[in-house]
């Protein structure tokens, strides 16, 4: 434990240092920082996506960085330091694990996660709504998501997950109707909620929509690029090709994911 703490103490001067001698430091804010903390984020996803490990821990380096400036910009003010925000996360650590660090009995994950909403909701009090906590900025994908997981934890959710195929169905027939109908705005809500039912059925089935998705928009670009280098070495423009003669080259681009 000694070389952990020494690392991070260093970091923390390392940190006081560059807020005092170097240009750029000094002159960013909590605002200034917020984008270049969205961006790290990606970046850190991004990794994970790619099982890349030395990436992972580069990255887990940067967003480290932005938690460390944060807070020195916090005690600056006056407000709080790295300290009160380890201090933070280990009481609340601490509070909402009681089948840990108490005498409540869970039998498995779900009841872990529908303890912390329980919990997460009397620490905000009764004012708060179930789904006050899922932030307006979230990519809609990612929002839907967390915002049935929120609802789950109080047990709003459906008896079988198999249940959910019906309901699938049910919003891409309604979907179909509304297409013929070229109705634009009703087709979209409908679009939206056959999104919101196959992201249920994802989360139902322990499928994290946004890493599938991820994972897709992947595995096209590879196989689309594998398109184009094929028919750049045969001298062809992709402009030239009818669909089926794309499609022969797609299916051979399957053998290389």
């Amino acid at each position: 434990m000694k070389k952990e703490l020494e690392a991070f103490d260093r970091l923390l001067e390392i940190m006081d240092e560059l807020r005092v001698k170097c240009p750029w430091d000094q002159k960013q804010t909590i605002e200034t920082l917020r984008s270049l903390t969205i961006e790290e984020t990606y970046e850190l996803a991004d990794a994970i996506i790619k099982n890349d490990m030395n990436e992972l821990r580069k990255e887990l380096g940067d967003l480290l960085l932005h938690i460390v400036f944060y807070a020195k910009i916090g005690s600056e003010k006056n407000e709080f330091d790295i300290t009160d925000v380890i201090n933070g996360i280990n009481e609340k650590l601490i509070h909402r694990h009681p089948h840990v660090f108490g005498d409540v009995e869970v039998t498995d994950h779900r009841e872990v996660e529908e303890n912390w909403e329980e919990i997460k909701m009397k620490e905000k009090g009764r004012d708060n709504s179930v789904l006050s906590g899922v932030p307006e900025s979230l990519p809609a994908l990612v929002k839907a998501n967390r915002i049935q997981q929120k609802v789950r934890g109080v047990g709003f959710d459906w008896d079988e997950r198999s249940q959910i195929w019906d309901k699938v169905k049910e919003e891409l027939n309604e979907l179909q109707q509304e297409v013929e109908t070229e109705n634009q705005e009703k087709t979209e809500a409908e679009f939206g909620d056959l999104f919101f039912s196959l992201i249920n059925a994802a989360r139902l089935y322990d499928i994290d929509p946004e890493t599938a998705l991820e994972r897709t928009n992947k595995k096209f670009i590879k196989r689309f690029n594998y398109l184009e280098e094929q028919t750049l070495k045969k001298g062809v423009s992709l402009k030239d090709m009818n669909l089926d003669e794309m499609n022969v080259v797609w299916e051979a681009a399957k053998k290389y994911d």
